[in-house]
């Protein structure tokens, strides 16, 4: 299969996905219903970001032109891939990198997001019998000849010793950040919430911590975040909120809460559901070594990442700021 007949087919994936008919309708809702984490907002959301950022023609082409990807790879390698599942269709992008290379991709599926990716690939053989050879789902992923694995950091250490000895990307925690400078608008505080409660807050580059000013009003945040007040109707989500507010009491610490979320002083960069962290600044300078932190997977706010868009990575995007088309292609 040739690097222009696998952008067609990308491309059509594209809008099949866009098109939403009956059949995909199904899998959304049967993805929902095996995992209710899946709300149905946010598996649009997800499948939407990739439809306009990752399968349009102009832009997959573009990004094969930066990497000057051949236009046939008559010598690919064997990729084992092990996807993550906190947020929907999170793999799908080292699934893109590893096919438009024209390398095979042999997949380890995360049992909490198997009915989307399965489709997908499934449509894809349908469509053209050509991609079987270059896309399986597999339970086991030995004799590959290189690895992508994505887990947390106590998975990340086996990933190490299974699959150290070959080429490999092997990522692990990360969270992100937000820095406020106190001249945030409504609309950007709104934006903040989204950064922050999209996807329930489960995702790598949902904000976490907050970097504020002394002095800090949090109000106007605090009624941003009320967007998400329906989550008190989800109860996976009102049993962590619970939980966390409990804890909260009974360790007599401070927090500030909408009733939905929980705001608590706290140097931690990682926090549970429900939950986000805060501690003040002096000095903007003071946070320079954010941007070297490896746990830290994306910075939110002026002159970082814009509010609301820390859910919406484009194709040049890298998880962990490793670059997965790169490691492709050097293969």
């Amino acid at each position: 299969m040739t690097l222009q007949h696998r952008i067609d087919l990308l491309v059509r994936l594209g809008e099949y996905l866009q098109r939403s008919g009956h059949e995909w309708q199904h899998i959304k809702e049967q993805a929902n219903r095996k995992n209710p984490w899946f709300a149905p907002e946010f598996i649009e959301m997800a499948t939407n970001n990739i439809v306009n950022s990752f399968l349009q023609k102009d832009k997959l082409e573009r990004w094969v032109k930066e990497y000057n990807v051949p236009a046939e790879n008559n010598a690919p390698l064997v990729v084992g891939i092990v996807m993550a599942g906190n947020i929907p269709l999170v793999g799908f992008h080292d699934l893109l990198c590893i096919f438009i290379t024209g390398h095979i991709s042999k997949i380890k599926l995360s049992s909490k997001d198997e009915v989307l990716l399965q489709h997908i690939v499934s449509s894809l053989k349908e469509w053209e019998s050509e991609t079987a050879d270059l896309i399986s789902i597999a339970d086991n992923l030995k004799g590959c000849d290189a690895y992508i694995a994505t887990g947390s950091n106590n998975s990340g250490r086996y990933f190490d010793y299974y699959f150290g000895k070959y080429p490999h990307i092997i990522r692990r925690n990360r969270t992100s950040v937000a820095v406020l400078d106190g001249t945030e608008t409504s609309e950007e505080l709104e934006k903040l919430a989204d950064d922050i409660q999209t996807f329930f807050g489960l995702g790598c580059r949902n904000v976490t911590k907050l970097f504020v000013p002394l002095g800090y009003d949090f109000s106007a945040l605090l009624k941003a975040l009320n967007k998400y007040e329906h989550y008190e109707n989800f109860h996976k989500y009102k049993h962590n909120y619970d939980y966390q507010l409990a804890l909260l009491m009974m360790g007599n610490k401070f927090y500030m809460t909408n009733g939905t979320i929980l705001l608590s002083k706290n140097e931690s960069l990682f926090t549970a559901v429900s939950q986000v962290n805060y501690e003040f600044y002096n000095d903007k300078k003071e946070l320079a070594s954010l941007k070297e932190n490896k746990d830290v997977q994306c910075i939110v706010g002026h002159n970082s990442i814009p509010f609301g868009q820390a859910q919406q990575p484009s194709l040049f995007d890298y998880p962990d700021g490793v670059d997965t088309m790169k490691f492709a292609v050097s293969l």
